[in-house]
């Protein structure tokens, strides 16, 4: 009997610990669950404030931009067919007076494109390929450089945010290019590849050495933008060779 009972008691005895133990271990993973939890709550949460601050960044970028481009037709464009106005309108010929009042209208439709440009709800209702095109044309007509665009497939849907993120990068590529490249001819495609839709842009220029960039140098903030929405940046350059540049979005 008591080499039985002492068995029983070990037997209960061993029990209890192993409860003890099944129970710490669930508790432990409870714990370590919700760290992870918490953690991810936290990862997620930083993710999402730093694509806030990259649409902002953007944004403002943009804006800064336009009002650039605003204050320049004003000054060039707009001012001096104010100029011409006047003069015609205060002409005795009625030709004249007629041409002045012609130049009038152009003037209110001027203004009135300038002033939608002001509000970045433009941004849903223009393509990335009728934007790219503005934005050659007026390097064209500045007499910069040569410009080529080739489209193949489709350009995939992209909401509001994501767009202006894509926009500002192209405007930073576009304004590195014309600061730095000293480029003949700037080539822009559009096409989709291994499920990726890619944007890329190349010019002959001078091109320079990858490997003395710095992350100070823009490129660290190119590349933050695009995977901020889920894209990637990619470039190649070499001395004398020109640069290209490619920013894909996942389709």
């Amino acid at each position: 009997m008591d080499n039985s009972g002492t068995e029983v008691f070990y037997i209960v005895l061993l029990g209890f610990v192993l409860m003890l133990l099944m129970g710490s271990f669930i508790v432990t993973m409870v714990i370590i669950h919700r760290q992870k939890q918490l953690q991810n709550q936290q990862k997620l949460a930083a993710v999402r404030a730093e694509y806030e601050k990259t649409i902002i960044n953007a944004e403002k970028e943009i804006r800064e931009n336009t009002l650039t481009q605003v204050g320049r037709e004003l000054h060039d464009n707009i001012g001096q067919l104010l100029s011409l106005a006047k003069m015609n309108l205060a002409s005795s010929k009625p030709e004249k007076v007629s041409e002045g009042k012609s130049m009038l209208n152009q003037i209110i439709k001027e203004v009135r494109a300038l002033s939608k440009s002001l509000n970045l709800d433009w941004v849903e209702s223009i393509t990335l390929e009728d934007f790219i095109q503005n934005e050659l044309a007026k390097l064209e007509s500045a007499a910069f450089c040569q410009t080529q665009f080739e489209k193949k497939g489709e350009e995939i849907p992209l909401d509001k945010d994501k767009k202006i993120i894509l926009i500002r990068t192209i405007q930073e590529c576009l304004n590195n290019a014309i600061k730095h490249a000293k480029a003949h001819t700037i080539s822009f495609g559009m096409y989709t590849h291994s499920g990726q839709f890619i944007i890329s842009m190349k010019d002959d220029g001078v091109g320079f050495d990858t490997s003395q960039v710095r992350s100070g140098s823009g490129m660290y903030n190119l590349k933050s933008r695009m995977n901020a929405i889920g894209g990637e940046f990619a470039l190649q350059s070499e001395l004398g060779k020109g640069t290209e540049i490619k920013l894909s979005l996942p389709i």
